[in-house]
């Protein structure tokens, strides 16, 4: 592999990895606060496999849908590069309302997997 090739698999990598966290994250949320998942129909979008990303069928409701999509398209689509964390990007692509949710979600779910014994999310609380 050149180093070139290694320089582009990167960033796949890293999106993936925060798509992935993304998601779990608003899982987390929104089962928490709006009920167990079975209750909920089964999410897909066209522009992200879900089933990839999480693992499973993702349940949730309507509102935490709507925000996981506009985060899996803004982070997808971000121009800064390197990616930094969104709390200290100089150029904000979430619309209001779903940047006040996100960091709601954000808050609650980091916290909640560390307390879960996942300590690989302490990195997304703190940073």
């Amino acid at each position: 592999m050149t180093a070139m090739q290694t320089r582009f698999d990167r960033p796949d990598r890293a999106l993936q990895r925060d798509l992935r966290t993304l998601v779990r994250f608003i899982e987390v949320y929104c089962h928490d606060h709006h009920g167990p998942a079975r209750q909920w129909p089964t999410v897909s979008l066209q522009t992200h496999d879900l089933h990839r990303l999480a693992g499973h069928d993702l349940h949730l409701c309507p509102e935490c849908r709507k925000l996981l999509q506009h985060a899996l398209v803004k982070r997808s689509t971000c121009p800064m590069d390197p990616k930094p964390a969104c709390k200290r990007c100089p150029r904000h692509c979430y619309a209001p309302v779903y940047r006040r949710q996100i960091r709601q979600v954000m808050r609650h779910s980091g916290r909640a997997l560390v307390l879960r014994g996942r300590i690989d999310y302490l990195w997304h609380l703190l940073f």
